[in-house]
This record gives C-alpha cells, sequence and structure tokens, in this order.
C-alpha cells in the first residue's frame, strides 16, 4: 500500500536523518563530520562548523557550543551560488557560471583556491578523489542552452581541467560512491555508472521508481536515497547492474 506525506515533513525528517549520522564513519568524504547532503544542498556541516551559501556568498557559523553559535567570516563570491559539496578539507560551490573550489584546512576560514568556468546553467557538483563531477542543465531558470554532464580533473585543484563531457537528457543532483556515480534525470529516474575511466563512462543500470531530483550516497551501507518530486526511495546498491528497491514514501505536494 502506498504511503503518502507532505513534501516538506519528508524533508525534514531526511534532514534530521542525515544530521544524526555516526560521526565516525565517512558518508561526507571529508574526516569526522556530522551528516551528508546531496549535491543540490546549499549547507552542509564540517567538523564543529557549519557552512551556508546563499546567492552570492559563503557564510561560516561555529557550532561546537550547540547553546552559543558564533557567526563566523562572510565571504563574497559572485551572483548566482547555488550548492556546495565538502571533500578533503575543500568546499566545492556550484554556481550558474562556474565551480568554485574554496580551501577549509584552517577550520571556519574558507580560502579561495580557484574557479572552473562553464556556461551559464544550474550546476550541481560531487567530488571524488581527483575527479569533479558537474551536471549543467537547460530550460531553468539559470539560463543554459545544453545539457551535459562535465568530468572535470582537480588534481591541481589551483587549476581545473575539463576532462570529458558527456550529453544528457536533462540531469539534476548526482551522488558518487567510489567509482560509482548515479546521477538524476528527473521524470527518466536515476542512472548509475561506472565512472573507474573519466573517459568512459559506462552505464550500469537504471531507477524509475520515482522522478530523480537529487540522490545522496551511503557508502556504509551499498544504500543510495533518491529524492524527487513525487517521493523518496531508498535502493541498495551492492549490485550496481540491479539496484534493489527498498522502500519508497510518495509525496504529495
Amino acid at each position: 500500500m502506498k504511503k503518502y506525506f507532505n513534501k516538506s515533513l519528508v524533508f525534514l525528517l531526511l534532514l534530521i536523518m542525515l544530521t544524526n549520522c555516526n560521526s565516525d564513519t565517512e558518508v561526507t568524504n571529508i574526516g569526522p563530520t556530522t551528516g551528508q547532503g546531496g549535491s543540490l544542498a546549499r549547507f552542509t556541516i564540517v567538523d564543529n562548523y557549519l557552512y551556508v551559501v546563499d546567492n552570492q556568498s559563503l557564510k561560516t557559523f561555529n557550532i561546537a557550543n550547540k547553546n552559543n553559535t558564533v557567526a563566523g567570516p562572510v565571504v563574497q563570491i559572485e551572483q548566482g551560488i547555488e550548492t556546495i559539496f565538502p571533500y578533503q578539507n575543500k568546499l566545492f560551490i556550484g554556481a550558474r557560471n562556474g565551480m568554485h573550489i574554496f580551501d577549509i584546512s584552517q577550520p571556519g576560514t574558507p580560502g579561495k583556491i580557484s574557479t572552473y568556468r562553464h556556461i551559464t546553467s544550474c550546476d550541481p557538483v560531487v567530488v571524488n578523489g581527483n575527479t569533479a563531477y558537474v551536471t549543467l542543465r537547460s530550460g531553468n531558470t539559470c539560463g543554459g542552452g545544453i545539457n551535459v554532464l562535465d568530468v572535470i580533473d582537480i588534481s591541481d585543484p589551483g587549476s581545473p581541467d575539463l576532462l570529458q563531457s558527456y550529453d544528457m537528457t536533462g540531469p539534476y543532483g548526482l551522488g558518487i560512491a567510489d567509482t560509482l556515480l548515479f546521477v538524476t534525470e528527473g521524470a527518466l529516474g536515476m542512472k548509475v555508472y561506472d565512472a573507474s575511466d573519466p573517459h568512459q563512462l559506462v552505464t550500469l543500470d537504471t531507477a524509475v521508481d520515482v522522478q530523480g531530483f537529487d540522490v545522496i550516497a551511503v557508502k556504509e551501507q551499498n544504500l543510495i536515497m533518491v529524492i524527487g518530486n513525487d517521493g523518496f526511495a531508498q535502493y541498495d546498491y551492492s549490485d550496481p547492474f540491479d539496484l534493489k528497491l527498498l522502500s519508497i514514501i510518495n509525496v504529495q505536494n
């Protein structure tokens, strides 16, 4: 039997669940953090700091004392900031015309490293190793006239370099778990790719149980959570050639 919930309630429950993940796991790929967000997230927690992006800036908050949150530096970036993703003492910030890389090796004091420029478009980003993955989508308020997945070499964070672009139909958010890349495509659901060779991604399987909007990968459990406009689904990806649907919650607007 299908269960229906209010969309706001579902996303609130997701937020509570994800920000209470075991801090000893690596679900954020960045040391002892306290939660895991998707590629469309506008805030992230790294150690005792909350980093938040608005349309044009990066804000920092010290949350070590839950009874006394302390506002830190506000870094002005540019108009059109959309998403934030943490990886190995760095923040990767997606904007409508580029990806910004910030150093947070000094906690609470983000420092600009570089910017990778692209055509004006919506720009979620995830990172694994020396590779960043960025989706660009057309037909939206971000502008843009292309639908592609850009694969970017970040082995030198100060000089990001495009490795490969893959044509897509209408990509939204994405997630990464080692060499597996998950990309949502709205009504087309979500695709899983073998990304062991960034120059030649290979499609392994497709999930169409919800309209894919964003995806979160929890490596320790071989679990992915796909968020869509019509619901929220959990899959076991132990066999990436055959994703197993574990549960689905249908959402009413």
